[in-house]
């Protein structure tokens, strides 16, 4: 009997397809084809069944004469892949060739397409290092994938597995084919931060991504160039779009400016300072001319010199190069958030007056928490009230206690680059001549490490002071200040004279001096230390008996791999497997550093195989916290990740697990952040709630008050209860600096707004949570912090009198209403005493008032009486109804300068019709940070804001400072009497 096709379907559904089975043991091709052809259509109903004819199908696909291989070889496809088994489904898959159709949207082919995508950049990532070649297969399922998503439109998506994949040229082909080519390279541009894992393809990416925008058919987009060029350290190739654009027409112009406010973002100082050494000089004016004829005129002529000259080193200053290297060196940043801070202050001293009354003078911790929280709430603000105010309450500290107050002056006063050391003066080392008492040498060293803190990142002009006074000073306490100082006056700029004078003071083996030592060699060489310093490094920790030593060298050492992920993996494995926990503690850190904003699964697996495995409990707390850093850059991931961590038996994974949340999703808020951490706030292990209580602060800091207002009930009240153990009450003080940290006016910020980590903050971050271990360090945090400010600044760089408007109630994020003094008073109600004649007497009226209300003779008055009434309830209505509060506007209008939380950004915007508006068009929906401005009216003129902080030698701003008032000059003494004669006669 012959068949002449295949034997069609009815439309009734199969019961059983033992019939379809049975069919596959025939001889004859025709029959089994029609099995092959019916049971693929009712496989995933059926495939229980077909499964046990398993070995048959494939017995078909390998028999090299049977017509059709390709369908035997899907079918049994789609059977392994509802029994589970992947691999082989994928495989046959394979095999099956044109009959597997990735256009299909069903779940068996959209697992196929994840599973050879998968497996296609396992085999792309593996061929780096191996020569055996990729499946032409799977690249033809690969290229077909391609080709849906070009068809679907789905650029973004190409864009994505492109970058995945590692396949450039498909990549330069999604940009190409697309409707919008400057869309996917700004997409693009931004996927390659969390796409792709490995830093030398990261690299070859941003190199494709430059050379598309500059060969791109639209119009150049110079701020993501400059940001690809700078995360490829080609400053050369930085300065010259910059010159270019400083030198061009006025909008191009604006546009070097914003640029160069988007690059100082990221604290990458050592290139920008490389920048700005690549652009030419400030364009020079025309030399006054001086006149020489006649003796008379010389001091007419050199007063019209002066002003002459004064008036060109004026327009020298304002010419746009040197506005441009304003910027570029952090003057002008630092200046504008300087000014924001303390002219929004809103810092609530009787607050603190209230944690102050609630510390007991006899315990240190709490007395130097408190401190850190006056520094931290004052954070930039330049105001030091609190100090001045409790003078003597300060003065108990002693000691180390005495360095950390000290070193607090620096936090307040971060950022006065010009009289940072002014400020400081009454506090630091002084030379052989100088007079009066010298102070303490805790004084002295903190006083040198708060000049760090005030130059962090900025410090080339105090670096000779600090290296002077390093070198002078042979007090290891002045030396570990000196240390600290110059790691943070020196970030990142590997600087060789430093370097040798710190690995000096290492050398000596003093265990504090070392300490600060080991710390600030790895500020120094923060992401730029070479291989032979790492070895140098770590081979002193193997001779060196003080683990002081060895834990500052170890922290040292992880801040030394900062950015460098696959090329810091040598340090990393060699420190991991150490077999002193403590330098095992700083591999751990070193895998945070390494691979911050990662989010790479390497290091994830590694630290959590550390976290579980290792017999040192502060090498677990160190491998959960790293999670953390790793993660920074998708902060939704971290609490699903570190969720079991955080209800571990042990207390240091738990601590661990707290703080990893609180560094990856600082200032975010998340509500899946705060109910992890929320069991832990009364965990039964104090430091557990330590941890705890500080990871929440920096979640929730500058978040609406309506979410922190039980927060901030809860720390008040472990700061007041005189029961509270002192470790939770210490987290509790901390946890308030925190929150209402720079005057309530910043956040939390490890990544800049281009999504790459701001390496000032991360380094200080990883530094601070060293506090454990060591006090002082906890100031670092202070350096992570960000002002949520709106500076609009327009072409002179100064800020125009405009405003944006936040399209939301005020309330929403609106400051904390400030603290209220209890009052003490009792405000019960007082008893009167009543005689007994009296009480007598109101009785016997009230019968006789009742008797004559029965007889009716007081309805009359009764009428005028009630009526009376009315009308006082109805006067009474109307003061009610006057005294009501008006109902709330729906948005604000916001001042430049203006406090912009991360939150509120979304709702402000640019009101239409403005006179000033962004002059770069991408910029119209970011109203957060350095804004440049267009004048859509120039001819008129322009009222800028005036400036609140006077800068004095000495003092900044109102409220002066304690620095400020032992280093001003004593008033003048009043003129001697004229001379007269004495006559006693007189008297």
């Amino acid at each position: 009997m012959s068949v002449a096709g295949p034997v069609p379907m009815s439309g009734v559904p199969l019961g059983s397809a033992a019939g379809l089975l049975s069919m596959l043991e025939e001889e004859q091709t025709q029959l089994q084809v029609a099995a092959l052809t019916n049971l693929n259509k009712v496989i995933d109903t059926h495939w229980a069944e077909v499964a046990s004819s398993i070995s048959v199908i494939e017995a078909m696909y390998e028999d090299e004469f049977f017509a059709q291989r390709e369908l035997a070889a899907l079918l049994a496809s789609k059977v392994f892949y509802h029994l589970g088994e992947l691999d082989d489904a994928l495989n046959y898959a394979l095999c099956a060739g044109s009959l597997f159709d990735v256009n299909e949207t069903t779940d068996f082919v959209q697992t196929m397409l994840t599973k050879a995508i998968d497996e296609y950049i396992e085999r792309r990532n593996a061929s780096e290092e191996s020569t055996d070649p990729i499946d032409p297969r799977l690249i033809d399922v690969v290229e077909r994938m391609f080709e849906r998503c070009f068809a679907d439109s789905q650029f973004r998506q190409a864009v994505g597995v492109a970058l995945e994949t590692r396949r450039l040229d498909k990549l330069e082909e999604a940009v190409i084919r697309s409707p919008d080519p400057a869309e996917s390279l700004a997409y693009a541009t931004k996927a390659c931060q969390t796409l792709v894992t490995s830093r030398a393809f990261r690299a070859e990416t941003l190199r494709a991504l430059v050379k598309m925008y500059e060969t791109s058919s639209t119009e150049i987009d110079h701020l993501n160039v400059c940001q690809c060029l700078m995360f490829l350290d080609d400053a050369e190739g930085v300065a010259a779009i910059l010159k270019s654009l400083v030198d061009g027409e006025e909008d191009a112009r604006l546009l070097a400016y914003q640029i160069a406010f988007s690059l100082h973002e990221n604290e990458i100082q050592a290139f920008l300072d490389r920048v700005a050494d690549n652009l030419p000089p400030a364009e020079k004016t025309t030399e006054p001319e001086t006149k020489t004829e006649g003796a008379g005129d010389a001091a007419a002529d050199a007063t019209e010199t002066k002003t002459e000259g004064e008036k060109s080193e004026s327009e020298l200053s304002a010419s746009p190069r040197a506005l441009l290297r304003s910027v570029l060196s952090g003057e002008l940043p630092v200046s504008l958030h300087l000014e924001f801070l303390f002219s929004h202050n809103k810092s609530d001293l009787l607050l603190l007056k209230r944690i102050r009354t609630a510390v007991e003078s006899r315990n240190s911790v709490c007395h130097s928490a408190t401190v850190l929280c006056n520094a931290l709430m004052h954070a930039g603000t330049t105001v030091d009230t609190f100090l001045r105010e409790n003078l003597d309450w300060l003065s108990r500290a002693t000691n180390w206690a005495r360095f950390s107050a000290t070193a607090g002056m620096g936090v307040i006063h971060h950022g006065q680059l010009a009289e940072g050391r002014t400020l400081m003066g009454p506090f630091l080392p002084r030379e052989g001549g100088a007079g009066g008492m010298r102070p303490s040498p805790y004084t002295e060293g903190g006083a040198l490490y708060a000049l760090g803190l005030i130059h962090a990142n900025h410090g080339e002009s105090i670096l000779p002071f600090l290296l002077e006074s390093g070198r002078s000073s042979g007090n290891e306490v002045i030396q570990h200040g000196a240390c600290l100082g110059m790691g943070l006056a020196a970030l990142g700029t590997a600087n060789e004279e430093v370097y040798t004078d710190m690995f000096r003071i290492l050398r000596t083996d003093g265990a504090v001096a070392g300490e600060g030592a080991g710390i600030g060699l790895g500020l120094l060489l923060a992401g730029r230390g070479s291989e032979s310093k790492q070895r140098e490094i770590l081979n002193y920790c193997h001779k060196t008996q003080h683990e002081k030593i060895i834990r500052g060298c170890s922290v040292g050492l992880a801040l030394t791999a900062y950015g460098k992920e696959e090329s810091a993996e040598p340090l990393v494995e060699q420190m991991v497997r150490d077999s002193d926990p403590i330098i095992r503690y700083g591999g751990c850190l070193a895998v945070a550093a390494a691979y911050v904003a990662t989010g790479n699964n390497a290091a994830v697996r590694r630290l959590l195989h550390v976290a579980v495995s290792d017999v040192s409990d502060d090498v677990r707390r160190a491998a959960v916290m790293s999670l953390g850093f790793v993660l920074c850059s998708t902060p939704a991931q971290c609490p699903r990740v570190v969720g079991l961590l955080a209800e571990s038996y042990n207390p240091h994974v738990r601590y661990g697990a707290a703080m990893a949340v609180g560094i990856c999703c600082a200032g975010t808020g998340m509500k899946e952040a705060v109910a992890l951490l929320e069991p832990m706030l009364t965990d039964a292990t104090d430091f557990v709630q330590q941890g705890a209580l500080i990871a929440t602060a920096m979640v929730m800091i500058e978040q609406s008050e309506t979410n922190l207002a039980p927060f901030r009930k809860r720390l008040l009240g472990h700061i007041t209860d005189d029961r509270e153990v002192t470790m939770t009450k210490m987290g509790a003080i901390m946890a308030q600096g925190i929150v209402d940290a720079g005057g309530r006016n910043v956040t939390i910020g490890l990544r800049a707004r281009s999504g790459f980590p701001r390496m000032t903050a991360v380094v200080s971050m990883l530094t601070f949570t060293q506090y454990w271990y060591w006090y002082p360090l906890s100031y670092f945090v202070s350096l992570t912090f960000v002002p949520t400010a709106f500076i609009g600044l327009d072409a002179t760089l100064k800020m125009p009198h405009c405003s944006v408007t936040s399209h939301c109630k005020p309330s929403l994020f609106a400051y904390p209403a400030p603290a209220v003094a209890e009052d003490k008073k009792d405000k019960g109600k007082v008893v009167k005493a009543v005689l007994s004649t009296t009480a007598k007497a109101k009785a016997k009226a009230a019968r006789r008032d009742a008797e004559k209300r029965a007889a009716g003779e007081d309805v009359a008055m009764e009428t005028e009486e009630g009526t009376d009434t009315k009308k006082e309830e109805e006067r009474g209505e109307e003061k009610k109804a006057e005294s009501a509060p008006a109902p709330e506007p729906s948005k604000e209008e916001l001042e430049n300068p203006a406090r912009v939380t991360p939150a509120q950004e979304r709702f402000v915007r640019f009101d239409e019709g403005s006179r000033f508006a962004p002059a770069v068009a991408g910029m119209a929906s970011k109203t957060r940070g350095f804004v440049v401005l267009r004048d859509t009216t120039p001819g008129e003129e322009v009222e800028y804001v005036a400036s609140t902080r006077t800068i004095v030698p000495g003092v900044t701003g109102p409220a002066g400072g304690a620095a400020a008032a032992a280093a001003a000059p004593a008033p003048e003494e009043p003129a001697a009497p004229e001379a007269f004669e004495f006559d006693p006669n007189d008297v």
